[in-house]
């Protein structure tokens, strides 16, 4: 239900047909509003500091705001709900579940776009304890589920403090440390979604567990 109103919304983007259609919206959101009452106490297993949590404020509205951007359409062509300690990713290292049709979907773990201060105590810890992170990263479950770190938006150039032939600059030069999981439309329609985002959660968690520890 949710792939299929996503479908139709991307298609339709403008707010009279959404009006039109507010019951399909409303019973595609309900659909996803129960999917993440159902992982959130999965999630909770696998990584303890989510049990505080209300699965009730966890999702993102599918309302844009387009006040300063050229992309006028007001809605969203996807869902989503965020995850982490403090709620939905508030400057801390969580968990991001993605609903898009088209290949689209995934599950993401890590830190997006710390702030400058908590970002440079990425980079000193990674820089400080690089055998441990690379650990992580080189986890063969790690890498059969994400491959490797999201590349996503990189200095060009060595951080401000490190060298240019810092022997790990590649790990400094990241400003988001995420890993992403992608699902396929058949891959959300299946009856092992649940399943397969909370192996994902499993095999992101001692990154954000390093990542928690570094901002500590």
């Amino acid at each position: 239900m949710i792939i299929q109103f996503l479908k139709q919304l991307e298609k339709n983007n403008n707010r009279e047909w959404f009006e039109k259609n507010k019951a399909k919206y409303l019973a595609a959101k309900a659909t996803f509003d129960e999917l993440v009452v159902d992982l959130l106490p999965r999630m909770v297993a696998v990584d303890p500091l989510l049990a505080t949590l209300d699965p009730k404020k966890l999702s993102f509205r599918i309302y844009r705001d387009v006040r300063f951007s050229k992309d006028k359409r007001p809605y969203k062509n996807n869902m989503g709900a965020g995850f982490s300690a403090n709620g939905k990713m508030v400057q801390e290292p969580g968990y991001y579940l993605h609903i898009q049709p088209g290949n689209q979907s995934f599950i993401a773990g890590g830190f997006y776009m710390p702030d400058t201060d908590k970002l440079q105590r990425i980079r000193q810890e990674i820089d400080y304890n690089t055998a441990v992170f690379e650990k992580i990263i080189n986890d063969k479950k790690f890498i059969k589920t994400f491959g490797t770190l999201d590349e996503g938006d990189k200095l060009k150039t060595a951080p401000k403090g490190y060298p240019k032939d810092h022997p790990h600059l590649h790990w400094l030069q990241h400003k988001s440390y995420i890993a992403v999981r992608n699902f396929s439309d058949d891959e959300v329609l299946s009856k092992t979604f649940i399943k397969n985002i909370v192996q994902a959660c499993e095999q992101v968690l001692p990154l954000n567990t390093f990542l928690r520890t570094a901002i500590a």
